[in-house]
């Protein structure tokens, strides 16, 4: 669910906080639903198209909807070589990538635990920069959160059990999805940070781009539906423009007004709203170790988060 935007945005480059007519903790509480909604979405499109066709489908009205916002604030579309290499490298890791990884596993597992697998993307995030970036250095705090983390997605697969009844490949498929958010955030902080395009005009860029790689790629390994299922197309729309289109501007407004730190704390909710709606909407099993793991990931990714306070003497 991550952008150039939030990948890129440092608490030193956050602009003045401007008025808004709706209040963030209802643009918050929105944007918790969008995202938490989306792996139902995923669900539901899969039942009539196959997973390439859905994330497709996805990336085209999820960068309509950004386009129209470029135009709407007359942005144009970044310019460079180097840029565009950089977003391409982007567009795969935090588009095209972990969107058609998470259709595909849940062709297999459900939407419910697609949506707790989402949230192990700050765990990989921390043990990836512990390597990747010098600045980040660990504190004990961090480190038992990374540890209590992995055991909450222990509880979540049962691993006391064996494993039993779990689909592997499907679950495997959903934390690669969410490893590769990192991955592309890290690549971007590297590559991207400090760059002179809007952060709009690049987050378009790289949907335009994830649209052109899916375009190639889905093709290849799918033909074209015989009929279209009206209910998987509209869920394919509204994942689209609400949860890859939408929800970016309902972002970029909230990292803009309350900060980076706060606007990221949505990661926290939308394993609960996946879960609440896979059960309540799909009627979708739920085993008592699913919900208490989640809490046990939700908690250790909030211990990762947290950063030493900077000395009174510095």
């Amino acid at each position: 669910m991550t952008t150039v935007a939030s990948a890129t945005r440092t608490p030193s480059a956050t602009p003045p906080r401007p008025r808004r007519a709706l209040d963030w903790r209802v643009r918050f509480a929105v944007l918790s639903l969008i995202w938490g909604f989306s792996f139902l979405l995923i669900k539901v499109g899969t039942e009539g198209y196959a997973p390439f066709q859905v994330t497709l489908g996805r990336l085209v009205f999820g960068t309509a909807v950004l386009a129209a916002a470029m135009a709407l604030k007359r942005e144009r579309l970044p310019r460079g070589a180097r840029t565009w290499g950089h977003l391409t490298v982007a567009a795969l890791l935090l588009n095209a990538l972990p969107f058609s990884l998470f259709a595909y596993a849940e062709l297999t597992i459900p939407s419910t635990l697609a949506g707790i697998c989402n949230a192990t993307s700050p765990l990989w995030g921390m043990a990836l920069s512990l390597v990747a970036l010098s600045e980040d250095r660990p504190t004990r705090l961090r480190v038992a959160g990374l540890g209590l983390g992995f055991l909450g997605v222990l509880t979540v697969l049962g691993a006391w059990q064996g494993f039993a009844g779990l689909d592997a490949a499907g679950t495997a498929m959903a934390l690669l999805a969410s490893l590769s958010y990192p991955v592309g955030w890290i690549y971007v902080r590297r590559t991207l940070a400090g760059s002179a395009h809007s952060h709009l005009s690049l987050t378009g860029a790289q949907l335009l781009l994830a649209t052109g790689q899916l375009t190639v790629v889905t093709p290849l390994f799918t033909s074209m539906p015989t009929e279209f299922a009206v209910l998987p197309l509209l869920a394919v729309a509204a994942l689209g423009a609400l949860g890859t289109g939408f929800a970016v501007l309902l972002q970029y407004g909230l990292v803009a007004e309350v900060g980076p730190t706060t606007a990221q704390m949505v990661t926290y909710f939308i394993p609960v709203i996946a879960t609440a709606a896979g059960v309540a909407l799909l009627g979708e099993s739920l085993a008592w170790s699913t919900p208490a793991g989640a809490v046990i990931v939700l908690a250790g990714a909030a211990l990762t988060q947290v950063r030493p306070r900077a000395s009174a003497h510095t």
